[in-house]
């Protein structure tokens, strides 16, 4: 690895801290748990579950969620009709409340989180945190326990270089407004930030649909860009369809998670057409097929060095056409996660255009990479472009994530913390990537939908993994 240093990763129950020097090759059939250091049980620590965090001047800031009550079931707080809330803490059990810890004295330190003397204006359940311009932007998403009329506002933001260091109420969104919410209520399904624009994909739980919107933090204007994801003006990769970040040691290169499936995209600053990568050695040898993937997250780990952590649902030697779906009597399922740590280079040089030299090939599951072109797929033949990145695996395999006891499939917040120094990059902060020439600072997405019938990275797809 290129620095010495730890993985914070937080579940919806607990913050773990990973050794990442003892990840190892392993396969599913083994499920050993993560190398870890610590490990911080927020239910049994009394703390709200579904937390976010960022990472500001070498200290954690962990936000929002939601309070089990005290003596709960450990297993309770995964099953959504069965949790039950502290009325008493915070609005209803949805905490406004932050809690901090310190990066700079250990391992102790870092697990000792300590309740900020400054909280939200309103509680934030399983809300979403980004930074733009150096300030915090923190957006409600739908609760875990079930759905209500969520506390206003919505959407706050937190400057840390102010001396008055207080939240402030921000314009509430569209879809949480009148117009959306007669049709019924909508969750926050993904977002990217492009430069000091926010994109919102806002699903609608009643089932109208997925919706588009755009926030600018100069205006403070939020605009409804359409119902299809064409109508995000910037390049496909950094829509809010997506989870990834771009490589540190580049300004274009971005490797990300679309849906189940792990590539990188080559966007050149001068507008040239975006190409793609399927990154197969890091995550397609390994796809859990007769699993439930949730939302991937992909980590910096250096300047060339990169992290992914895919969590998964499965149900040991239960075929998935017959698994229960009775709400209150669940098929018992196991949450794992896959982790793969990888080294990236460029085959070309960031500064001249790298040719398509397209050209047939007989195998089309040897495509390993396409560009936005009309003639990549011609008489049922795959077209490959050579690969315009070299990666090295680390490590890569699966981990049990419930080693620890019941845990609900999913990697909120994710960071790699280096010791004796400072992250170098927007104080570290999570969910966040490098600007690339876009100025994008990250994207997330928990939301399986339809996409565009000429997504090129879709298409790639359809031939190394579907033919």
């Amino acid at each position: 690895m290129e620095g010495a240093g730890v993985l914070l990763a937080a579940t919806p129950q607990r913050l773990l801290v990973i050794d990442i020097t003892k990840l190892k090759i392993n396969h599913y059939s083994e499920l050993p748990p993560l190398p870890v250091f610590k490990v911080v049980n927020l239910v049994e620590e009394e703390l709200p579950i579904g937390m976010r965090f960022f990472v500001r001047d070498s200290k954690l800031y962990m936000v929002g969620g939601e309070k089990p009550r005290v003596g709960l079931s450990p297993a309770m707080p995964r099953i959504r009709e069965k949790l039950r809330l502290d009325k008493s803490f915070g609005y209803r059990g949805i905490s406004p409340y932050v809690y901090v810890s310190d990066l700079t004295g250990g391992l102790d330190s870092i697990t000792l989180l300590r309740k900020h003397p400054i909280s939200m204006l309103a509680a934030k359940p399983n809300p979403i945190v980004t930074e733009i311009g150096g300030k915090i932007y923190v957006l409600s998403k739908a609760p875990w326990h079930r759905y209500r009329e969520l506390p206003t506002p919505t959407f706050e933001v937190y400057d840390p270089s102010s001396d008055r260091q207080q939240w402030k109420a921000l314009p509430e969104p569209p879809f949480r407004g009148a117009a959306f919410y007669a049709s019924g209520p909508f969750d926050v399904a993904g977002h990217s930030v492009v430069g000091t624009t926010l994109y919102v994909l806002a699903w609608s739980l009643s089932g109208d649909g997925e919706f588009y919107f755009s926030y600018d933090v100069n205006d403070k204007i939020w605009k409804f860009l359409g119902k299809s994801v064409d109508e995000v003006p910037v390049p496909y990769p950094l829509r809010p369809l997506f989870s990834g970040k771009f490589v540190p040691a580049y300004d274009d290169i971005f490797i990300y998670f679309q849906f189940q499936h792990l590539g990188a995209a080559w966007i050149p600053s001068d507008g040239s057409p975006t190409r793609y990568q399927v990154l197969t050695e890091v995550y397609g040898d390994y796809y859990l097929r007769d699993g439930y993937p949730q939302t991937g997250l992909v980590v910096e780990l250096g300047e060339h060095e990169m992290c992914i952590m895919m969590p998964f649902l499965t149900a040991p030697d239960i075929p998935l056409e017959e698994l229960s779906d009775d709400i209150f009597n669940p098929t018992p399922l196991r949450s794992i996660l896959y982790m793969a740590t990888f080294r990236v280079e460029k085959l070309h040089s960031s500064d001249q255009a790298c040719p398509p030299n397209l050209h047939k090939t007989d195998d089309a599951s040897d495509v390993s990479q396409t560009s936005h072109h009309d003639n990549d797929v011609q008489d049922g033949t795959a077209v490959k472009p050579p690969p315009f990145l070299s990666i090295t695996c680390l490590s890569k395999g699966f981990y049990n994530l419930e080693a620890w006891g019941p845990e609900t499939c999913d990697v909120c917040s994710a960071f790699f913390h280096r010791w004796g120094k400072k992250w170098k990059k927007h104080g570290g902060l999570l969910h966040l990537a490098s600007s690339g020439p876009f100025g994008i600072k990250g994207t997330t997405s928990n939301l399986t939908t339809k996409i565009s019938k000429d997504d090129p990275f879709l298409l790639l797809f359809r031939y190394v993994h579907w033919r």
